[in-house]
């Protein structure tokens, strides 16, 4: 015992110090941390409160409410511009920056080679050359509205340098001046990701090579027979289905989701404007809202507004045959900056119908697209947020270009409307649903659909008017139709649930957004045990599942076994459709309207398809159910919808930090909800916001977002509305009445 306490002895003070440094050393570095995270996340927060001396011409108050939200009130409509533009960079600079480098396909050259591949479709598309040609063409206007926003912007890059948001000191660069074409690019954005149909005509084009052409042109129907005119979801009801009596409208885009969102709650107020709703960062005004009098809502109309040319061209010089003549390809050299990496390079021809932007099959295309025609980029919703009434709001929208859109209206009168709008090609002799000669100039456009012929309503018999995708053009209407519209299930849900009953009340609206019921899943499901009931030997491996069906209500919602096993029964119908139409491509068919396809064929059992249809539907729940039991296991009571669909919200950049980035992502959050539900769900879509905009009393207004205001990821606004929005809840829309948390004062440099 002596020893041991002798060796004790001679290591006690050694060991002392060690523990000690050991501490300090710990303690420096939990400093450093923290002063690091001070540095460069804390400290870039946005000023809220105080004075800030800047470029506006009198005094402008910005007030923050509880969720963050500005309510902006200026002497002018250039100040009201400016403020906008300046506040909404204090909490979305980042996004903006990324928004308008993907319209310009400079992402690689701040993210590395994982941008890459974005950049080289972005300037296939040639959005930051169209940019630039439009911007000389914007009405007098519009270019004021955008020069005073993009000065705001510049005051406050300027006002920050030294404080950036954290992922520019995390990138190591720091954002250029915001310039009006800037603003170009962050609307050519939405543009491209609401318009996209030139694959829907790549992929029939495969389909048909080798393909039944009968079989093709029937997988791929532009209407389903179930709509109703007119046409992501918007609705409006008149006064008498509501508890008010006065109407309501409501709307829930569904795009892709992101950290932040798309959308930037805002409330603008000047002399001759007083609105409140959401803006797109990089875009002044707001884009979907209400103001004093009207309201209105906005969905993707999914019209075709983008054709595929077959060429005759030499890609080595440039040449191109245009009705029997030799015609010279404009050059667009591009070059792409790589972050740790050598420059990429390329060479994009531009013919008369557009850049050359894709070879298949050994055939060499152009696409020409609606934005990229002269003058096709316009921004009315300034003058759209300051109509009082049906005739200045349908006036306004007769300057809205694009992207195609559903617009949906209601007013303090109580009337409602809508009114498709945006400039829609004109086809005279082909439909626009696969790639036509470019050579013949046979497949020309011959102008836009007039405006005043595009679908319209105004205060329906039924008091209702509902906007989920479908198709609005009637069957008889006097020009050719084609897109990618959605069937008519989530419509006639809406429909359905506003019919059942009356005295609707604001929040009432959100049970209606968070639905998930799939009449069209639960056709399959009947369809299925119908089949199994009819069969003489009924397999065996398939009693579990059909139990299992027989008790389901057709709720796409968690934890049910019966959704997963439709969702994936589905997936096998399609493929063999796909198929039988196209022997060896039947994984390819993907496209919005199969759903349609399949359920028709189903009813009506057309000869030529298939031998024995029950057959055929007994091997697809076999081979669906093999699928799920692979993916979620045998026991079945454990199957869960979330597991196979769930959102994982992250900002791009903070995420990638060890240990640290983790503490501000959500999720995987299981989703309940399917493509075909209200509460719409597929791949990275979804709702993006939700609105149900009162009449009788705009402060009783509902709106949120999925994650929160601000773009910072130590803001209280960087996820405050998640859980509400997950839960299908809401906050009042402040307007007339508004609680402010923080006041900001603009005021003129002297």
């Amino acid at each position: 015992m002596d020893g041991n306490r002798q060796f004790d002895t001679i290591f006690e003070v050694p060991q002392n110090k060690f523990l000690r440094f050991l501490n300090y050393l710990i303690a420096l570095l939990l400093a450093g941390a923290a002063f690091a995270v001070y540095w460069f996340a804390y400290r870039p927060l946005p000023e809220t409160s105080g004075t800030i001396a800047t470029g506006v011409a009198a005094p402008v108050t910005v007030e923050r409410d509880s969720l963050g939200v500005p309510h902006i009130r200026a002497a002018s409509i250039d100040d009201l511009m400016f403020a906008q533009g300046f506040v909404t960079a204090q909490e979305r600079l980042w996004q903006m920056d990324m928004l308008r480098r993907w319209g310009a396909g400079e992402l690689a050259e701040v993210l590395g080679e994982s941008g890459l591949e974005a950049d080289r479709n972005s300037r296939r598309l040639r959005m930051n050359s169209i940019a630039r040609e439009q911007t000389p063409l914007l009405a007098d206007g519009d270019l004021r509205t955008l020069a005073a926003y993009a000065r705001g912007v510049n005051s406050f890059i300027a006002r920050s340098q030294g404080r950036l948001p954290v992922e520019f000191s995390l990138l190591g660069y720091e954002p250029r001046p915001w310039t009006v074409t800037d603003s170009v690019l962050v609307a050519l954005v939405m543009f491209s990701d609401l318009t996209t149909t030139w694959k829907d005509e790549i992929l029939k084009a495969n389909l048909l090579h080798g393909g039944d052409r009968t079989k093709v042109e029937f997988l791929f129907p532009v209407r389903s027979g179930g709509e109703f005119q007119p046409g992501s979801n918007a609705w409006a009801v008149s006064g008498r289905h509501t508890a008010s009596g006065h109407a309501l409208l409501s709307n829930d885009p569904h795009l892709e989701y992101s950290v932040p969102s798309i959308w930037f709650m805002n409330h603008l107020a000047a002399p001759g404007i007083n609105v409140a709703g959401v803006s797109i960062p990089g875009l002044p005004a707001v884009i979907i809202g209400h103001n004093e009098r009207i309201a209105w809502g906005m969905t993707n109309l999914q019209f075709d507004v983008q054709d595929l040319y077959e060429e005759k061209i030499d890609l080595q010089t440039g040449r191109y045959v245009y009705r029997g003549q030799m015609e010279q390809a404009r050059p667009e050299r591009q070059f792409i900056l790589v972050r740790n990496a050598k420059p990429s390079r390329s060479i994009t021809w531009v013919t008369r119908h557009g850049p050359i932007f894709l070879m298949e099959n050994g055939k060499t295309y152009s696409l020409r697209w609606t934005a990229a025609e002269p003058g096709m980029i316009q921004f009315p919703f300034l003058d759209i947020d300051r109509a009082a009434n049906w005739a200045e709001f349908t006036h306004a929208l007769e300057r809205f270009t694009g992207p195609g859109s559903n617009l949906v209206y209601a007013d303090v009168d109580g009337n409602i409307g809508y009114h498709a709008a945006g400039k829609l090609p004109v086809r005279r002799n082909y439909n626009g649903d696969k790639p036509v000669e470019g050579w013949s100039g046979e497949f020309e456009w011959e102008g836009y659909i007039p405006f005043e012929q595009l679908p319209s309503a105004w205060n329906p018999p039924a008091g209702m008017i509902i906007s989920a995708n479908q198709n609005p053009f009637p069957a008889s209407y006097a020009y050719r139709v084609n897109g990618n519209f959605a069937p008519h299930y989530r419509a006639g849900q809406i429909r359905d649930m506003l019919r059942a009953r009356p005295g609707w009340k604001p929040a009432d609206m959100l049970g209606i957004e968070k639905d998930v019921y799939s009449s069209f899943s639960l056709f399959l499901a009947k369809q299925a045990l119908a089949a199994y009931d009819r069969a003489a030997v009924k397999p065996r491996e398939l009693a579990d599942a059909v139990s299992m069906l027989r008790g389901w209500n057709g709720q796409m919602e968690l934890r049910q076994g019966a959704a997963v096993l439709m969702s994936l029964y589905y997936d096998q119908l399609k493929v063999a459709l796909g198929e039988r139409a196209a022997p060896g491509k039947g994984s390819r068919y993907k496209f919005h309207m199969a759903a349609v396809a399949v359920e028709r064929l189903l009813r009506e059992r057309p000869p030529g398809w298939f031998a024995d249809y029950d057959q055929l539907l007994i091997r697809c729940l076999i081979d669906a159910f093999e699928q799920g039991r692979r993916m979620q296991g045998r026991d079945l009571a454990a199957w869960d919808l979330g597991r196979m669909q769930n959102w994982t919200l992250a900002d791009p950049v903070v995420n990638r930090l060890p240990v640290a980035g983790g503490y501000f992502r959500i999720g995987p959050a299981p989703m309940s909800g399917s493509p075909f539900t209200v509460k719409q769900i597929h791949d990275k879509l979804g709702p993006s916001m939700r609105m149900t905009v009162d009449l009788a009393d705009l402060d009783g207004s509902l709106q949120n977002i999925v994650t929160g205001q601000s773009g910072h990821v130590l803001s209280s606004h960087f996820t405050d509305q998640w859980e509400a929005f997950y839960y299908a809840r809401s906050f009042p829309m402040q307007f007339r009445r508004v609680e402010a948390k923080a006041r900001l004062t603009l005021k003129p440099r002297r």
